[in-house]
């Protein structure tokens, strides 16, 4: 709940605890809900009770007079009751974005600050994170542990950064907003291709930093991508949750609406000045979107953005896309020849995207008993369950060709 930790931390002025006392205030509700009902205002409950969770710590911690001595400070006289519920509410966007610019201080590395981004404002656990970032679980929990005394020890206020400040945390800001959003959009792990709890947020963040900033094109291309892509979520799967390609969705089960404000978000992005990398792939993203079928998908247009953006980053998965969108244009053999330099690379050697993608290209080449084994290797290496029974089965019916072939 970035929200009611926002509120805590502006009223405390301790980010670490108020976490603490949030999480506390969550296990009580998981406690008592079930029993007692959820209450009319959930949010406004949560911040009471760890609002006295957090005059309980300040009373017992040895530093209790000079902590007690900022809460005075901060609230009315004679008022030493919990923050009102509707007030509270009436602020949480404005917090949530302020938690956002904490979490990306600039005394932490950028690694550290999404990190603890993704913990205190996505609602990652610390294994899909550590996931993420390919490391042990402890390792990742010790960084955000750190992360968060750094932010404590620095003294920083919890307040928006300012218009010189400003800049240096945007980008781990916005970068921060697009693994959330693509952890939402295709879960890393467990049973589920969506979380669409994840993806929402990120485009609520999103469009609360574009209203802040509108004259950022970044901002703006992040927005217009996340809309762009979040649109097609109703047909990325079947009734029973199992992933369908790209080429293969029902059109008609796209928003429409979330595609007309991308687009019209890009196009005004785009004409502005300098382009960077999140209006880029927005621009891709349109690309795809306003084609009315798969066939008609303007793939030289794609292939050459993925060019553009690929010059912009020394990301080996644009590279991946752009073999694929070269494959499109020029034929597979153009796309597995570009593979074979990112094989050599090494950096998506454990990666199932890379098998998955070789293995499509090797479908479309006609080298089907290859393309088998590099779904399987795909399949081995994803840990989501709706890709990897996707993969599985992709192999399984070309196996199944084979085998019937004379």
């Amino acid at each position: 709940m970035p929200q009611v930790v926002g509120v805590l931390t502006r009223r405390f002025g301790d980010f670490d605890a108020a976490e603490d006392a949030v999480q506390e205030s969550l296990i009580d509700a998981a406690a008592q809900w079930p029993e007692q009902g959820v209450p009319a205002n959930p949010r406004g409950w949560l911040i009471q009770v760890a609002y006295r969770r957090m005059i309980e710590q300040v009373r017992n911690e040895q530093s209790r007079r000079r902590r007690e001595e900022l809460v005075a400070a901060q609230e009315p006289a004679g008022e030493r009751t919990a923050p009102a519920a509707d007030d509270a509410l009436e602020r949480e966007r404005d917090d949530t974005l302020t938690t956002l610019f904490l979490c990306c201080h600039p005394a932490l590395s950028p690694a550290s600050a999404i990190a603890l981004t993704l913990r205190s404002v996505g609602g990652l656990t610390t294994a899909e994170i550590a996931r993420a970032f390919m490391v042990p679980e402890a390792t990742m929990a010790q960084r955000i542990s750190r992360a968060k005394q750094r932010i404590k020890a620095s003294g920083v206020p919890f307040r928006m950064p300012d218009h010189q400040e400003r800049p240096r945390r945007l980008a781990s800001v916005l970068h921060v907003l697009y693994l959330i959003f693509n952890e939402g959009y295709a879960s890393s792990a467990g049973p589920d291709l969506h979380r669409v709890e994840l993806s929402r947020e990120a485009i609520r963040l999103a469009r609360t930093a574009h209203a802040l900033l509108p004259d950022d094109c970044e901002v703006a291309g992040l927005l217009a991508l996340m809309l762009l892509t979040d649109a097609r979520r109703p047909a990325r799967t079947d009734a029973i949750g199992t992933p369908i390609p790209l080429t293969d969705q029902d059109r008609s089960l796209w928003d429409a609406g979330a595609v007309a404000e991308g687009v019209a978000l890009i196009t005004a992005a785009l004409s502005r000045g300098a382009v960077g990398p999140y209006q880029l792939q927005a621009a891709i993203a349109a690309v795809h979107d306003e084609a009315a079928t798969a066939g008609e998908t303007d793939w030289p247009q794609i292939l050459a953005l993925y060019g553009l953006l690929e010059r912009m980053s020394d990301n080996p998965m644009v590279t991946l896309s752009r073999a694929v969108a070269a494959a499109m244009v020029h034929g597979p053999a153009t796309g597995l020849d570009m593979l074979k330099a990112l094989d050599a690379d090494g950096r998506l050697a454990e990666h199932h995207r890379f098998y998955a993608t070789r293995a499509h290209l090797l479908e479309m080449a006609g080298d089907r008993q290859a393309a088998v084994d590099d779904y399987r290797a795909a399949a081995g290496r994803t840990t989501s369950t709706p890709e990897r029974d996707y993969l599985t089965t992709r192999a399984a019916r070309l196996s199944s060709d084979l085998r019937r072939q004379p």
